[in-house]
Formats: C-alpha cells, sequence, structure tokens
C-alpha cells in the first residue's frame, strides 16, 4: 500500500525525528518511501556538496523494508525506519568503510561496529557512509582522499571537520539526522560551521568497538541532528555498555530525553574569562552574547569563571593526540587489509611504500610528530608533560563547577573559513579547535547548537560543556533555548 506524508515533500526533509516517528507510526509514510525520497535527494545534491563517499540504495532500501515489517507488526521504536548518515568511521558489514583514506578505499567491512549495530537493533535505516577528514584529522575536512566537502551555507566555505560530511548532510537536508566522532571537536566544530546540534558525550558511554581509531583515549561517537530534542532520541540509541570497548563504562540505560521541559531558573551559567579575551572575532562575539542574554531571560544567572590553563589545551592536545595516531595508524601496513604498494623488494619495502602512498600529508604529518613525542629522549620532556597538564586542566574544570551547572563559550573563534584558506597553515588550522579540545583532554560531555548568522551569513555555534554524565541537563539547556528561538529551524536550502 502506498501511504502520503501529511506535510508536503519539503516540510518532511525539514521535519524532526519526532514528527518522522510519529508519521511512520500514524502510516502516513511508509520507511521505505521516506528512505526513497532522501536518497533521491541525495543523488541530485551530493555532487554539489560531497557530503557522502558511499551511498548503497539496495542496502538503504532493503533496511527500509525491514523496518516496514518491524512497524506493521507493532514492534517500532522511535527510531524505526528513519533514515540516518553514518560517518564513514564506523565499520559497516558490506559497506566500504574507508575513514576519508587512499589506506582503506578498498576495504569493505566484514563487520559492524558497536553503534551501528545499535541502529540496527533500533531499526534505523543506514542511508550512506559520509565523507570525512583522513582518519578523522583535520578541522576543515580538506584532508579527505575524497576532496573537500562544501557548507551548504556557502559553497566557498568548509564544513568544518573533521565530521564535515555529517554535518553538511543534516544542515542540506540530505539526512534528518547523522553520527559523527569527536577527538577535539570533531563533531562541536563542523555542526557550529554548518549551523546544525551535535553533542559529544561522556568519554566511555559510546561504545569504540568498531570505530577506526585516531586517539584512544580522546575519541568518542556522538549524534548530529537538527535539534537537542534530536540529539537525545539518537543518544539513547547510540550509548551503553559494550563488552568488546575496555573503555566502555558500565552504566544504567538512561533517559536523554527526561528532563527536556525542565524550566531554566536557578541556572548557574559559567562563562571561563578565558574564553572571552581576545581571540574570538566580533561577529562570533556578538550572537555568543545574544544567546547568553536569552539564557537570563529563560531565568539563569551568568557568573564568571576561569579556567588558567585552558589555553594549554591545543599544545596538550598535539602532544597527545599525534603520539596515540602514531600507535594507532602502525596496523595500516598494507600486510592484512588496505591499500598495499604495487611494487617492492623486501618486507620493509613493502611497509614503507604502502604508507607513503596510502596516507596524506596530514596524516604523515602527525604519525611523524607522535612517533618523535614518544622517542627516547623526548618521552618524558612532551609525552609526560602533556599528560599532566592534561590533569590540571580536568582540574580547573571541577573548580568552576564548584561555582556553576554549565560553562559556556562559543564553538569556534570565527564563522566558517573560506576552503584552502588554512590549509598551508597547520598552526592556523590547529586553532580552530582552540575552545573544544579541553572536553576531550578532560572527558567530559559538550555540545555545539546554532545562535545565529556572523561574517558572510556564516552560522555561529554556541559551546555548552558540561560535568561528567550531565548530558540530559545539556539538553535540557539547548532545548529551552530552542523552544525559545528558531536559529535551529533556519535552513540553507
Amino acid at each position: 500500500a502506498t501511504f502520503y506524508f501529511s506535510l508536503s515533500v519539503n516540510a518532511m526533509f525539514n521535519a524532526s525525528l519526532k514528527q518522522l516517528s510519529l508519521q511512520l507510526a500514524g502510516k502516513k509514510i511508509s520507511s521505505t518511501e521516506l528512505t526513497t525520497e532522501f536518497l533521491k535527494r541525495i543523488k541530485a545534491l551530493n555532487p554539489e556538496y560531497n557530503a557522502f563517499i558511499t551511498v548503497n540504495e539496495e542496502l538503504s532500501l532493503a533496511q527500509a523494508q525491514a523496518a516496514d515489517k518491524m512497524i506493521a507488526a507493532g514492534q517500532a521504536s522511535p527510531l524505526t525506519g528513519i533514515p540516518i548518515a553514518q560517518k564513514d568511521i564506523f565499520c559497516t558489514k558490506g559497506w566500504l568503510t574507508t575513514c576519508g583514506s587512499k589506506m582503506l578505499s578498498n576495504f569493505v567491512s566484514p563487520y559492524d561496529a558497536g553503534v551501528i549495530e545499535r541502529f540496527n537493533q533500533a531499526g534505523a535505516i543506514n542511508i550512506g557512509k559520509t565523507n570525512m577528514d583522513e582518519f578523522a584529522m583535520g578541522s576543515s575536512n580538506e584532508t579527505s582522499f575524497y576532496g573537500p566537502v562544501k557548507n551548504p551555507w556557502d559553497h566557498a566555505a568548509v564544513p568544518g571537520g573533521s565530521s564535515g560530511g555529517a554535518a553538511c548532510a543534516v544542515a542540506a537536508r540530505l539526512a534528518p539526522a547523522a553520527t559523527g566522532t569527536d577527538t577535539g571537536g570533531s563533531i562541536r566544530q563542523p555542526a557550529a560551521l554548518c549551523g546544525i546540534s551535535g553533542i559529544k558525550p561522556t568519554y566511555g558511554l559510546v561504545s569504540r568497538y568498531g570505530m577506526i581509531a585516531f586517539a584512544s583515549s580522546l575519541d568518542q561517537g556522538g549524534p548530529m541532528a537538527k535539534s537537542a530534542e534530536d540529539l537525545a532520541l539518537l543518544l539513547n540509541v547510540m550509548t551503553g555498555f559494550d563488552p568488546r570497548d575496555s573503555t566502555s563504562l558500565q552504566r544504567d540505560a538512561e533517559d536523554y530525553a527526561r528532563d527536556l521541559q525542565k524550566p531554566l531558573a536557578g541556572l548557574r551559567i559559567g562563562l571561563p574569562k578565558e574564553y572571552f579575551a581576545e581571540g574570538m572575532s566580533k561577529d562570533v562575539e556578538s550572537a555568543i552574547e545574544n544567546a547568553l542574554d536569552e539564557y537570563r531571560k529563560l531565568g539563569a544567572q551568568t557568573v564568571e569563571v576561569s579556567l588558567p590553563n585552558a589555553p594549554l589545551a591545543i599544545p596538550v592536545y598535539y602532544v597527545l593526540a599525534p603520539a596515540e595516531a602514531s600507535s594507532n595508524l602502525s596496523r595500516f601496513d598494507g600486510v592484512r587489509y588496505g591499500h598495499r604498494a604495487k611494487s617492492y623488494g623486501d618486507l620493509a619495502d613493502m611497509y614503507r611504500k604502502s604508507r607513503a602512498e596510502g596516507f596524506g600529508p596530514e596524516v604523515k604529518r602527525r604519525i611523524l610528530i607522535g612517533t618523535y613525542v614518544l622517542s627516547h629522549g623526548y618521552y618524558d620532556a612532551y609525552y609526560i608533560k602533556a599528560q599532566k597538564l592534561r590533569r590540571l586542566i580536568a582540574q580547573d574544570f571541577a573548580e568552576a563547577y564548584k561555582q556553576c551547572d554549565i560553562i559556556m563559550g562559543p564553538t569556534t573563534p570565527t564563522v566558517a573559513f573560506n576552503l584552502g584558506e588554512k590549509s598551508g597553515d597547520p598552526i592556523q588550522m590547529y586553532l580552530s579547535d582552540i575552545y573544544t579540545s579541553a572536553a576531550n583532554l578532560t572527558g567530559m560531555p559538550a555540545m555545539s547548537i546554532p545562535v545565529g548568522f556572523g561574517d558572510k551569513n556564516r552560522p555561529v555555534g554556541l559551546h555548552i560543556i558540561g560535568n561528567y554524565f550531565s548530558e540530559a541537563q545539556m539538553l535540557n539547556v539547548a532545548h529551552q533555548y530552542q523552544l525559545a528561538t528558531g536559529w535551529h529551524l533556519q535552513s540553507p536550502v
């Protein structure tokens, strides 16, 4: 039978996950029809955006048909039948899983990542694998072997990275929601630059099993969507203990949507003086100040806090992340899977050539930095010192939370920069993560929500950092703002 969506096709692309779920449950549309519409849209617009690396209509539609049967049998959960775009860092059975690299450009995963399994169990549809910086190393989605992703608000601008394809897919309405991963800001920074919502949960809440590793003590999967309410529904599926991941936390299941309707009266918002110093552009500052005014109207109060070691987050991050990357990426040697050089002399020559051909310049740069800081004579000077500073950064946050419930500031120092603008200057590129990397070093949850537009009408994101396991509170803080404003409803298309 054919069902008819009670909204127009355009309204369907702009609908929230809750609205889509109600339409599916009420038999107003089938998952097959919904998936087909999104696949048509991806086919028409992806050449322009380059948000997806792989789309497989046959596999997506087979999942949609199975979801329709679940709905008909009354076995649906909130995400059953809803298409979700998956960052191409999550191993997905039967799908090409490339991590944005030539090294894995021929790798079809034989198994599903923990996150993918959870979406499959919930009856969600994998609508495709999204473009990303190679091995998640980058802040602009320009290091991808498959070429850069365009920002849907302005094709001359970057979408942010490394989850740039996921952010673009949600903003351009090519998918209702997407998964990302965040090692130093890779969910929140592209969410801010593309005008969507994204959350990095507390470290250990989302399984890293089958998520191709960059820096194991920093990497964390999380959802990207139009609104905080959508993020809550996605987190309900993504989080949970996984015995196959040694860093996965054993905790009781939570309903992340439980506090969405709580009023904000009495909420104490900490504003770190270090985040409101020089470095933030005027247009970003003005949008952030307007958002804080809105929070005051909603009954929250703001207090100044200090994070004295915050400025050290970037140097600490760029010692620790490459150190872990140099260890994690040693498995890509041309022996078992992935790219292997066509001609070589001996085993060492095969390693050398396969890695030289398979990795791009940014990945090589980070492997070299990481190997250097772990080498004899430099380990104590760099790596150990960075780990000590990491502890001090965490202590700063612990002190700040004695005076406030939540911390806010800008997600990025500027709006999206132009494609190519920073690719010749790695240090400038790394500074894109100046406000976001501390949450990864401490393991705290953090999110970005859209709060307006800056220069050239490019989006601005507000950064919300919570204490450990305060995701439900953060989503409440974001949701109440989104009920009072309409920035998250703005669409570039």
